[in-house]
């Protein structure tokens, strides 16, 4: 925290005249990819905000009813869904990021979807997809360990898993970027948190894991890329 006060920070590389970086990882030319339903059309039950700030709650027990495909897509436009493009400095979305640079990747470990394997996904913000990173009901096995063995990674229908890739915030805001990405995180788990409520989904945020054993699961190096934040979110039992 000392090292990112504004007295010890170095000039960004913005300033010093370098390219910045892109606001999503690359995909492979060769990939899956699953579209998803169009936010625009996708149907919600109504809920007064004050409502659903009242009421949500952590909630780590969840009934084995599956979330719909539509559901999903709804949960991940919340919570990432591009609304303006201003490439390459900038986007516009659901959420706030400091300076529009939104560092974050989402990835998925899917339990229980409609019309999805359960697996490991990513979800591709500016295309609104999905792409299987790999697929099998066992690794779910490993998030719980990475997770230090926290059950409700098991019994959720889908954990939400934010990486972040430090430098698309770093460019603009060198040091002072590792503050800032983990104020961005609590916005995007409570968008989540609210969406959820209106699908009458619980949600319950995890930040205790081993950032490793994380890395070694989605397959990223852990420096320049890290696992900052997840959440589990399941249909309520109730």
């Amino acid at each position: 925290m000392e090292m990112t006060r504004y007295d010890h920070l170095s000039r960004a590389d913005q300033f010093l005249g370098l390219p910045a970086p892109n606001l999503e990882k690359p995909v492979p030319e060769d990939g899956r990819f699953i579209s998803l339903p169009n936010p625009a059309e996708i149907s919600t039950p109504p809920l007064e905000l004050r409502c659903a700030i009242e009421s949500r709650r952590s909630v780590r027990q969840y009934s084995r009813d599956p979330l719909k495909l539509q559901e999903l897509a709804y949960l991940l436009w919340c919570t990432q869904g591009i609304v303006q493009r201003r490439e390459p400095y900038a986007t516009f979305r659901i959420v706030p990021s400091a300076g529009g640079r939104h560092a974050f990747e989402t990835y998925l470990m899917v339990n229980r979807v409609s019309d999805l394997e359960p697996g490991l996904y990513r979800y591709l913000a500016f295309s609104h997809r999905l792409m299987p990173i790999e697929i099998g009901p066992e690794l779910t096995d490993r998030l719980m360990e990475a997770c230090l063995r926290q059950s409700l990674v098991m019994g959720s229908a889908v954990t939400f898993i934010w990486s972040c890739v430090v430098y698309r915030m770093a460019w603009r805001y060198s040091e002072r970027a590792y503050r800032l990405v983990h104020l961005d995180a609590g916005h995007v788990c409570q968008n989540l948190y609210l969406a959820a409520e209106q699908l009458r989904c619980g949600t319950c945020a995890i930040g205790a894991f081993d950032d490793e054993l994380m890395a070694g699961l989605l397959g990223i190096d852990g420096l320049e890329e890290f696992v900052i934040y997840c959440a589990t979110v399941g249909k309520k039992l109730h």
